[in-house]
């Protein structure tokens, strides 16, 4: 009976022991197919990044009525190509500017915005995913300084104002 106790035990214990190495297999086999697929996703951005400099190449071509014949093909080709691989392009014009996934390179005030907007895409940006690669290069507007968003019906109200302050002081030209 002792000796079949004891089995039983050195029984649970193995047991014990082959379930808990099994668990710490299945843990290293899910470690090791995160890590591979980490650095699957690097090595693809990486490889984008550098693609990038061709890609604007070809835009640039493109604007200038350049892309064509046997250039035009492998150039679409590349295009779809990067697109399955993730790549995404972004930054379209009257867009609101964000920090985030702009770099704004010039800017300027326009009376016909209402918020800080880019008015000219300088360089598309890229993602892959949710993750930049590139922000955008932008030309930002903002509203006039001093300019406030003043509704229709309070126009007419507010320029009567101005010229009777005007007239009281001798006008803005009169100092």
């Amino acid at each position: 009976m002792a000796q079949l106790d004891q089995a039983r035990t050195a029984l649970n214990e193995r047991t014990a022991d082959l379930q808990r190495l099994q668990a710490e297999y299945q843990n290293y086999r899910r470690r090791v197919e995160r890590d591979r697929a980490a650095v699957k996703e690097v090595a693809v951005a990486n490889l984008l990044t550098e693609l990038l400099p061709v890609l604007d190449d070809i835009g640039r071509a493109r604007e200038h009525g350049e892309l064509v014949g046997g250039f035009k093909s492998v150039a679409e080709s590349l295009e779809t190509t990067v697109a399955k691989m993730g790549l995404q392009q972004f930054g379209k014009e009257g867009e609101p500017f964000d920090p985030t996934i702009h770099e704004a390179l010039m800017h300027s005030y326009a009376p016909d915005v209402t918020e800080t907007t880019c008015v000219a895409i300088l360089q598309p940006g890229y993602r892959i995913g949710e993750r930049t690669i590139r922000p955008a290069r932008v030309a930002v507007a903002e509203p006039q300084p001093g300019a406030q968003t003043v509704k229709p019906a309070e126009e007419g109200t507010e320029g009567q104002a101005e010229s009777a302050e005007n007239k009281e002081s001798g006008g803005p030209d009169e100092g």
